[in-house]
């Protein structure tokens, strides 16, 4: 029942932009009395949202969300693939009643599990109608190929000779966006059962607006609201009083507390006329004209921190703002330099701006720059005032600053929430006392930006990083699949961003793309396991990267999409052996993928043709490295690597080199370490050969059991309890260990190892050091590289048998 919640999560806060990629012929099957609809383009990618959303989890723990699943039992059985429509709507006794529209296809509704499932056939009006009956009555039917199943037989049996849903809910649906997975419609107007979006509980969601139409976007640590919401050309709908008013700057953040549980702020840029609309809304005659303290105001807000509140005027000259104040002079204390005053209209600002304010209890007031700032206590004031000294504001604050990117410079209508502000209002709209901690949750905001009749919404909730101190690790995401992993998660390049996201394979061979934010962009499955480690390619030369790799009877070539790309997959009878080994001799991209079946090497090109021209077919012994590329100076070099011999070939596939020499070779890879070709024997000998075939060999001392990574000047070694970074040796815990890797990143070496027994990842600096605050948890080797946009490094690695961490060096 993972949507349910969601969908109590996203009404709980905010709607937006409402999803159209449904086809018209369901939307034609919608109840009349249809207050909400939600558009849901892919159960399966939904539920691998859900299940790594943070806020998902917590609310599902709801007494709301429990019983909402437990009369919705039917629907956890309900599989569609294509489009679905879920729709809320209300009976003449003013019950919610739930039904699904989606396209009819085979073993769309499994109940055979289900034991205490009965199933009966009714007629009505020569229409056939199914009655399910589990712990609770659902009904359905089949119109014109549409699946319709509703907990309403009234619904089913009217679903031909419905009026149509109201033409304003209808007219949003097919203007919204095609393309979005996820979408919610709403008509809140005196359907809702919501109480408010807002810490302010005057500002009621019957009275916000008409219809709001959105879309939502779903990643680990946040839920992403964009759309529109509409009135009616009335003055009963709140969100009016911005009409024919230009949004401006939003600078509360500026003046907030970081300590604070959130802010509202509205804005307008001639008072006169948003105090006629407000008017207007409270049905108020006359405009009141007593005072002159707004006329040069731009910007309304208010505080809310632990119970108190405090009232925010920003002023585009505070001089004159100033001398409307000339009567409200008297000095009661000065505070870092900042004189407070008395204020004796107290209740002022619940006359002016009721329901946006409903603070009756202005005392004092200060000046903070262009800010007049009132309050029911000295210290309040004082705490805002040392805030804003300090820049300990919610502006300055990252949490802040993370959010902002998704919201608009300018707008009508703000507010922004800490964890104890958003549980607030999660509490008074379940109306429940959650039992959930929120303290993450460090700012979420709802924004508003008025245009011609209509207004832009956008919404965020987000859990804010864990910050550590410099130098610390930080785990920044657990990401959890919907099974175990069957290969080391990779890091693959985002031709449109530059970033890097995640590739990971589960055992059952479904392959994912995952953003760095935890998102699963896609899930594929494909045949077998992935070789090795996954290659992008530009297979077009237009800077569109694909994703390239083996598995042992398939070669794929799949596109950022996850589509195949042609004429991949190429298909196999024999086994593929070793990873794909893919090379791009002049960096022209014109590629060469080179296949290994146990003896044999096949050259193909992108295209996945065989290159004829490749001439080295087999070696005389199974080949136990995949084939290698080589470039010194201007020549290239094919290294292919048996139990006793090292091939090392020119482009054509002949023999370039002929070590002078044999040896019992080990299975790691081959490096250009200090200018030779060098691997090691399985005894441990470190082996090298140059360019003239000389072959020489050097005892590390280390054991059989061993293995290497190399760059050109660095050479690291691991085995039994110790670790070799060129000439230091590093004593381990004794434990099972993957191989070390080497990174190097700005000019500097990193090197790292797991011991896969303890699950603890090393990482050390090319002096064998290791880094401050290692080991940390995790469960294979790591991948390091700077995956996002900020300056710090990151790390993925396995964390449970299901799960991809996210390591921040801060």
């Amino acid at each position: 029942m993972k949507f349910w919640s969601l969908f109590i999560l996203i009404i709980t806060f905010i709607s937006c932009k409402y999803d159209n990629t449904t086809s018209t012929q369901l939307i034609d099957f919608v109840p009349e009395e249809t207050f909400a609809i939600v558009s849901i383009d892919n159960f399966d990618d939904l539920n691998s949202g859900l299940n790594n959303n943070d806020m998902y989890g917590l609310i599902s723990n709801s007494n709301f969300h429990h019983e909402l699943s437990q009369k919705l039992d039917l629907f956890i059985y309900f599989k569609p693939t294509h489009k679905t429509l879920l729709c809320f709507s209300k009976d003449e006794n003013n019950y919610t009643h739930y039904t699904l529209i989606t396209k009819n296809e085979h073993d769309i509704l499994q109940t055979d599990s289900l034991t205490n499932y009965i199933g009966e056939t009714l007629t009505y009006k020569n229409k056939k109608i199914l009655k399910h009956t589990t712990n609770n009555v659902f009904y359905s039917t089949i119109n014109d190929s549409i699946l319709m199943i509703s907990t309403s037989l009234k619904l089913i049996e009217n679903s031909n000779t419905k009026k149509g849903i109201h033409p304003e809910l209808e007219k949003l649906y097919h203007t919204s966006d095609q393309e979005k997975p996820l979408s919610v419609l709403l008509n809140i107007k005196d359907k809702t059962s919501f109480n408010s979006f807002f810490v302010n509980d005057s500002i009621k969601t019957k009275h916000l607006s008409n219809y709001i139409s959105v879309d939502i976007d779903i990643s680990q640590k946040e839920i992403l609201i964009n759309g529109v919401t509409k009135a009616e050309d009335s003055s009963e709908s709140l969100i009016n009083i911005f009409k024919n008013l230009i949004p401006q700057k939003n600078q509360m953040a500026s003046i907030t507390p970081s300590s604070a549980d959130g802010f509202l702020s509205f804005t307008f840029n001639d008072y006169n006329l948003f105090k006629e609309n407000l008017n207007k809304f409270n049905r108020i005659d006359s405009l009141d004209s007593s005072t002159f303290l707004f006329d040069n105001i731009k910007e309304v807000g208010i505080i809310y921190e632990e119970g108190e509140k405090a009232v925010i005027l920003n002023s585009i000259d505070s001089g004159l703002t100033q001398e409307a104040l000339l009567s409200e002079q008297s000095l009661i204390s000065n505070f870092r330099q900042t004189d407070i005053f008395s204020f004796s209209d107290k209740d002022l600002f619940l006359e002016v701006f009721y329901p946006l304010i409903t603070f009756d209890k202005a005392s004092h007031y200060c000046i903070i720059e262009n800010f007049f700032v009132f309050g029911d206590t000295i210290e309040i004031l004082q705490n805002i005032i040392s805030s804003y000294q300090n820049k300990t504001t919610f502006d300055n604050g990252q949490y802040y600053k993370d959010i902002e990117s998704q919201l608009s410079d300018q707008s009508s209508f703000l507010t922004a929430v800490n964890g104890i502000g958003l549980k607030q209002i999660l509490i008074k709209n379940l109306q429940e006392n959650l039992d959930i901690n929120l303290n993450d949750y460090r700012a979420s905001a709802l924004q508003f930006v008025y245009d011609n009749n209509f207004a832009h919404v956008n919404g965020v909730i987000k859990k804010s990083s864990k910050k550590g101190l410099e130098y610390s690790v930080s785990e920044e995401l657990n990401i959890k699949l919907d099974a175990d992993l069957l290969i080391d998660p990779q890091l693959v390049t985002n031709h449109y961003s530059k970033e890097k996201e995640i590739v990971v394979q589960d055992i059952n061979n479904n392959l994912y793309l995952i953003s760095n934010k935890g998102k699963i962009l896609w899930k594929k499955r494909i045949n077998g396991q992935v070789l090795g480690k996954i290659e992008q390619i530009d297979i077009y030369k237009n800077g569109r990267l694909q994703l390239l790799f083996a598995t042992p009877h398939r070669i794929y070539l799949i596109d950022r999409n996850g589509n195949d790309v042609a004429p991949f997959p190429s298909n196999f009878n024999d086994e593929i052996t070793q990873p794909l080994s893919v090379f791009d001799y002049d960096n022209k991209k014109n590629y060469r993928l080179l296949v290994t079946q146990g003896k044999n090497v096949i050259m193909y090109n992108a295209l996945a043709r065989v290159v004829k021209g490749f001439t080295f077919k087999s070696a005389k012994s199974e080949i136990i490295q995949q084939p290698q590329h080589f470039r010194i100076g201007s020549k290239d070099y094919i290294v292919i690597k048996t139990d006793d011999q090292l091939y090392i070939l020119n482009r054509t596939g002949k023999a370039r080199i002929n070590p002078k020499t044999s040896n019992n070779y080990s299975d790691q890879l081959v490096y250009i370490y200090k200018n030779k070709f060098t691997t090691t024997s399985k005894d441990g000998q470190l082996i090298s050969i140059d360019e003239k075939g000389n072959v020489t060999s050097q005892n590390l001392n280390i054991s059989e059991l061993h293995s290497i990574d190399a760059t050109s000047k660095t050479l690291v070694a691991q085995y039994e309890n110790k670790l070799r970074i060129k000439d230091r040796i590093v004593e381990l815990d004794y434990g099972t260990y993957s191989k070390p890797k080497i990174f190097y990143i700005n000019d500097k070496i990193y090197v790292s190892v797991t011991d896969l027994q303890a699950q603890k990842i090393y990482l050390f600096d090319s002096q064998a050091k290791m880094l401050s605050n290692f080991p940390v948890y995790g469960n294979s080797q790591i991948v390091l590289d700077k995956i996002d946009t900020d300056n710090n490094l990151e790390f993925i690695t396995k964390g449970e048998s299901n799960g991809i961490l996210i390591y921040k060096i801060n």
